[in-house]
């Protein structure tokens, strides 16, 4: 047999413009991952996030003809986030911006009953990925992803490819069809106002600034007491003004007088079982409520936290749907013998 053919970027970039499917998909295939990253930041969703990405791609497939490129992928690159970042702002011109409970009211005191609102487009979660860099992880931090919803689009884009990417003014003011000052005065806007709605450290530096087992003993503490049912021990995990929020429903709750009557009044009346994972770069626990009909434990919720400085948890967001929970890599289901603490998944 002869030895395998390869082939270079420009190859494929010659049988792409060919007409070659399988030529651009290598193409695209390296870039796929950091591009869904992107839509997901410019958009707040994952399933958005799917769905631009996909409409990018199929934009960048018709018109790979008409690319003109020097050697290599860093013109590839730059196209390919034109092309998404446009299929974002066109999603965003049709939705609008997601939101987290915080951005439509104030606090609630923990009682009352309060129904799922599914006609508003919430904020989602983002898997983790292992192979992200420290300003890759911080970029997709529930914090800033939220933040970034304040802004109009074009200043969601400035900012985005200028400081999370590293594009110069200059090249986003081709990629957005503008001028270099209008991408520097979109920049500078964005960053007021992020200034203004994200003001912790990030989790990243949080979190790298305490040791693992720490980190661990923390995720335990928290799962042992939810599954006991004890109140007094997981508040004792919280900081005094701890924010808890459960999209799809609108109340959330601040400070540990709130949440403790939310908890004795909710989640400490439910048989728990969880999974430790992680969800943008943060540190997350799957949440299996015992399924009496079928026999076993059921996804339900993933809770994403959000650490302080000292190790207390500072923001629980409990984001309510079994997909929450299979998006960030756990099962949607546990056997009904899974013993409480078990933390890790079955087999």
């Amino acid at each position: 047999m002869g030895e395998p053919v390869t082939t270079t970027p420009d190859d494929d970039l010659g049988r792409a413009r060919g007409g070659d499917d399988a030529a651009f998909e290598r193409l695209v295939a390296p870039l796929r991952r950091e591009l869904h990253a992107h839509c997901y930041r410019m958009l707040g969703s994952v399933h958005d996030a799917d769905d631009a990405l996909q409409d990018a791609l199929l934009r960048a497939w018709r018109a790979i003809g008409r690319f003109e490129a020097r050697p290599g992928r860093a013109g590839l690159r730059s196209w390919l986030y034109t092309v998404a970042t446009n299929a974002s702002l066109d999603a965003i011109g049709r939705r609008g911006r997601r939101a987290l409970p915080m951005d439509l009211g104030p606090s609630s005191d923990g009682t009352g009953d309060d129904p799922p609102r599914t006609e508003i487009a919430w904020l989602g979660p983002y898997p983790d990925d292992p192979d992200a860099t420290v300003t890759e992880r911080e970029s997709v931090e529930l914090a800033f992803v939220a933040a970034l919803q304040h802004l109009p689009g074009n200043q969601r884009a400035a900012l985005l490819l200028t400081e999370v990417l590293a594009f110069s003014a200059a090249e986003v003011a081709t990629m957005m069809a503008t001028t270099t000052a209008s991408v520097n005065s979109a920049a500078q806007r964005a960053r007021a106002t992020l200034a203004t709605k994200v003001t912790a450290p990030s989790q990243q530096r949080t979190l790298r600034a305490l040791p693992d087992t720490e980190l661990a003993a923390t995720v335990g503490r928290y799962t042992r007491a939810l599954e006991a049912g004890d109140t007094d021990g997981l508040v004792a995990l919280l900081t005094a003004d701890v924010t808890w929020a459960m999209p799809p429903n609108a109340a959330w709750f601040r400070g540990t007088d709130a949440v403790t009557t939310f908890l004795r009044a909710g989640p400490m009346t439910v048989p728990w079982r969880h999974l430790a994972t992680r969800a943008n770069g943060q540190l997350a626990v799957g949440c299996y409520p015992w399924d009496a009909e079928r026999g076993l434990w059921r996804a339900g919720v993933l809770d994403v936290l959000a650490l302080a400085p000292d190790g207390r948890i500072a923001e629980v967001t409990a984001f309510i749907g079994p997909e929450h929970v299979t998006m960030a890599g756990l099962p949607a289901t546990l056997p009904a013998d899974t013993p409480p603490g078990s933390l890790t998944a079955p087999g």
